[in-house]
Formats: structure tokens, sequence, C-alpha cells
């Protein structure tokens, strides 16, 4: 058994910076562990994600349980199970979320986390490369953001179609204001994906205070009393155990977080006494609040050839844009999944955006080996409420911490999520039916423009919406009795204990999670530095 100062559990988006902050400074000895292996080859080429949607060696592959608002599917839930996690196999759009999520945090009694407070931590992430006010945007980080130029003709026609609907160009969502339509701002950087393993996990794993872990499957906190002490933990079969003398930081991410406090006996006692678990501590609101964002794919048929990669990225094609990629570090290998996106408001008199628009320059098939590019010409445009109220839960079904908990979504529980879904799905339509785009010849294939009413259109959501892959708030940060940590992400009732990482966010971002994750990840270090 090695003692350590600080474990930090899950080497993720928020994980990967826990680590990386503590390690700084030569006096604290840090344990990383991670249940994945150390990389994966796909993982640094933008479009690997493709690779990586179906792959067991990098992908924890979940589903959520079947319910009635998914027309008893089992929606996928994949989790990146590798150094970096899931920002080594997410799309890579780079979205802060708006001023007013961080702001209402702020007023649900979380002291420290309006805008205003996570702002430097935002800017202490990245290196931005676009330009932007240096007010809200950082030049120095070890996270390099940048602005991919709108130079494909798709792109600067869609902006113009936006512009005739009424959603205007708005080129950095990430500064003063969210709304408006834009290029997507990435993780990537040279035609590198950047992920957290890169720009974090790489300039740190030659500290001698630090190691890192990998293959290392978590089973649970070991506590006396009240006070978290170490971890339980197995490599390859093998258990063991390390302790820690100040705290034990959970970065697992919104579903192995919930599961290792629960497999550690804490949690609804109910819920504990079910699977099997002792119960150490009572905390009712373990593995509850799960929200996501429960997103359907308009799917457009467009006539005329040569306009998206379907016709551009097939056979020959393909071989010309793995020569743009390998000369120029660009095309379609080097893309953010959803190169543009729109943040717009449902109705007039909103003070910022509640709906988000995202568009994919081809129509894609889904296989059994992953996604591959369709035959058929056209484009996707996802559309879906930001901050849905439709909440969910996560628990363990065993004491088995290598059997996947059961995800429970409730999709569309709360009327305003469908409401506001049938409003996105009519914007993405006023936009893919503007002027600027009828030279293309294009055509609605799903839902299909008979599906007209809020019922036929949600009848068709049920049956075919998945995630945008956006999973928070089972570890939800407040005071009230369901919370389950501080402002400090201290656990309620242990001591040395945190959680960091998307579990904690009271309510979900107005966009992509990856960028607040890490956000999450820097701010914690930062407390957990300051209260030592």
């Amino acid at each position: 058994m090695e003692t350590y100062d600080y474990i930090v559990v899950g080497a993720g988006s928020a994980g990967a910076a826990v680590a990386y902050r503590l390690s700084e400074n030569p006096a604290n000895r840090v344990l990383l562990l991670e249940a994945g292996p150390d990389s994966n080859l796909w993982s640094q080429i933008p479009i690997g994600y493709a690779k990586l949607l179906y792959n067991p060696k990098a992908n924890w592959l979940y589903s959520a349980e079947p319910e009635a608002n998914t027309n008893g599917r089992r929606i996928f839930v994949p989790r990146g199970k590798l150094l970096g996690g899931s920002s080594s196999i997410n799309g890579m759009a780079f979205v802060r979320g708006q001023a007013q999520d961080y702001d209402t945090w702020a007023q649900m009694g979380n002291q420290g986390w309006s805008y205003d407070d996570v702002l430097p931590f935002f800017k202490r992430i990245e290196r931005y490369e676009g330009g932007g006010d240096d007010t809200f945007r950082g030049r120095e980080g070890p996270l390099t953001v940048t602005d991919p130029p709108p130079a494909d003709p798709i792109f600067a026609k869609l902006i113009e179609a936006a512009g005739q609907v009424g959603i205007r160009h708005n080129p950095d969502y990430n500064g003063a204001a969210q709304d408006g339509i834009a290029m997507s701002q990435a993780s990537i950087s040279r035609g590198r994906r950047m992920s957290t393993a890169y720009a974090y996990l790489e300039p740190a794993r030659l500290r001698p205070n630090l190691r890192i872990q990998t293959e290392a499957l978590t089973e649970g906190m070991i506590l006396e009393g009240t006070r978290c002490v170490g971890v339980r933990y197995s490599v390859h079969g093998v258990s063991q155990e390390a302790r820690c003398g100040r705290e034990v930081i959970i970065s697992a991410g919104t579903i192995n977080s919930p599961q290792l406090l629960e497999l550690s006996g804490i949690g609804n006692p109910e819920r504990l006494q079910a699977a099997g678990i002792a119960v150490k501590h009572a905390l009712p609101g373990v593995g509850e609040n799960l929200r996501d964002h429960y997103a359907p794919r308009t799917r457009w048929a467009i006539g005329t050839k040569g306009v998206t990669f379907n016709d551009r990225a097939r056979g020959l094609g393909m071989v010309w844009q793995a020569l743009r990629y390998v000369f120029k570090n660009e095309g379609l290998l080097g893309a953010v999944a959803a190169p543009i996106r729109a943040f717009v408001k449902s109705r007039e008199g909103l003070e910022a955006p509640d709906l988000l628009l995202g568009w994919v320059p081809m129509l894609t098939e889904t296989t059994a080996k992953g996604p591959r590019i369709s035959r058929q010409s056209g484009m996707t445009c996802y559309a879906h409420p930001m901050r849905p109220e439709s909440k969910g839960h996560i628990h363990v079904v065993s004491s088995d911490p290598r059997k996947a908990p059961a995800i429970n979504f409730n999709f569309l529980s709360a009327s305003i999520d469908g409401e506001l879904t049938a409003i996105a799905v009519r914007i993405a339509r006023a936009v893919m039916t503007a002027p600027a785009l009828a030279p293309w010849n294009i055509s609605e294939i799903a839902p299909g423009p008979a599906l007209t009413t809020d019922d036929e259109i949600l009848d068709w959501v049920k049956r075919a919406a998945e995630t945008t892959y956006h999973p928070v708030g089972t570890c939800k940060m407040g005071g009230d009795p369901m919370a389950v940590v501080d402002s400090q992400l201290r656990v309620h009732g242990i001591t040395g204990l945190r959680v960091a990482d998307a579990s904690i966010m009271p309510t979900l971002m107005s966009g992509n999670t990856n960028a607040p994750s890490i956000m999450i990840g820097e701010k914690a270090a930062d407390m957990v530095l300051k209260a030592a």
C-alpha cells in the first residue's frame, strides 16, 4: 500500500486538469487513476471519434434503460475510457455556455460559481488563437482553442440563410454574448485533437511526484467513520489500495462518480440495501438530477451535387480529404463533428438563447462498426432545448463495480421540454428552407414535411432522437436535501472527499459540456490547494 497527498479518480476532462494543477507543486504526491488505457491512435485525429464511438477499448459503451419517451429504445451513452476521458472521443466543439448558466448556479446558493467567479478559470484553460476580447479570452493556457474559418461554401451559405430568418452572425459565442450562428470553436490545433490527455497530462507525466496508473478500475472509497482515507482499485484483476494524507477527488464523470459513491456505501439507503451494499453514509441525492440534451437529428436531402461531404468524401474523394489533412491539416479529417452551430431564442423577449441548432455537412448511417458516410447527398441538423427541465437518475444495480449502473433519463417528462423541442425543429426547417439555400434543391427527409403539429413532431422525436452525449447533475452541488456536494465540491457529511466533474452541475449548460467540465477541474484544484 502506498500513501499520497492526493488521489484523483478519473483522468478525463476534469480529472486531468485536477491532477495537472495539484502536481505543479513538487511537494504534493499525486496518484491519478484511470480505468482505461493510456491512449488510442485514433484519439489524436479529429475524425477519429467515428472510430472510437463504438470501440470498447476506449469507451464504456453504456446504454440507458428503455422508456416510453424513447419509444422503448435503449439510448446509446458513450463515455470515454482512456486518458482524457470523453475529451479524447468527443466532437471537439468548445462551448462555455452562457453567463446566465453560472449566475443561476450562484443564485441557487452556490457561492463562488457566478460567471464572474468562473471566468478566470475558463481563461486559464485556453490558448485561444482567434480574435475576440481579452476580457473574456485566455491566451496562455495549456489547451489550444481555434476558430475554423467558414472557408467551405456550405458554411457561408448556412450563415446567410440563418440571417434571412433573423439569426445574426456571432463569431465569438464564448465572448460577451452567446446568441447567433457561428463556426464551432474547436479543441483542435494544427490537425490534432486537443484532449486533456494531450494538453494537460503529456506535459505533466514526467513529474516525479505524479503517478498515472492506467487500466485501474476503482472499486470504492476507503472510509474510516465519516472520513475518506483512500481508495480500493484493481489493475488487471489484482486488488490494490492507496491511502491519501489529504484528499480524494472523484472525477469519474456523471455516470461513474455516483456509481463509486454508491459502491462505497454513500447514497440512498434503500437503493444501497437493494443492491447488497452496506450503508456507510445516507445521502439521498446521489445519482439523482440526471439531465442531458435529448436531440432529434433533422435530415435533409440535397439535390445539387458536390455540395456536401457525401459527394466529396467517398472513394477518391476520401483520398483527397486524407491528403488535405496530411499536408494542410484541413478538410473532413481535421474538422469538429458539427462545424457550425446557432444559439437561438424560442420566442421574443428572452434575455438569452434557449435553443441550440448544430449542422453536420453530410448524412451518415449507423452500422455495427460505427457511423459511416451515406451514399445519399445531404445534411443533418440537430435541434433541441439547451436547459431541459426533465430529470432522471443513475444507480448501481449490484455491488460489483464491473456491472454497469442503470441509466434512466426520463426524457420529456417536463412538458416544456417537448414544447421547446418542437419549436427548435421548426426553426431548423426555417433555416433550411431560406432563400439562400434554394439553389441546392433541398428536401426534408426527417421528420418529413407531413409532420406539422407538436404531437406529430414529438412522436417522431420519441422514435428517433438520441442525446448529444452531455449527461450532468448526478452529484449535484448545493445546500438542499438532495445536493451531494457543497459549493467547495466537498461531499456532504464526508471529510477528505470531493467530486469534480460534470456530475456536480445543478443544471445543464447552454451548450456542450467539455469546456465547463475542464473549468470545474481547474476550479476544484484551486479550492483544494487553498484549503491545504
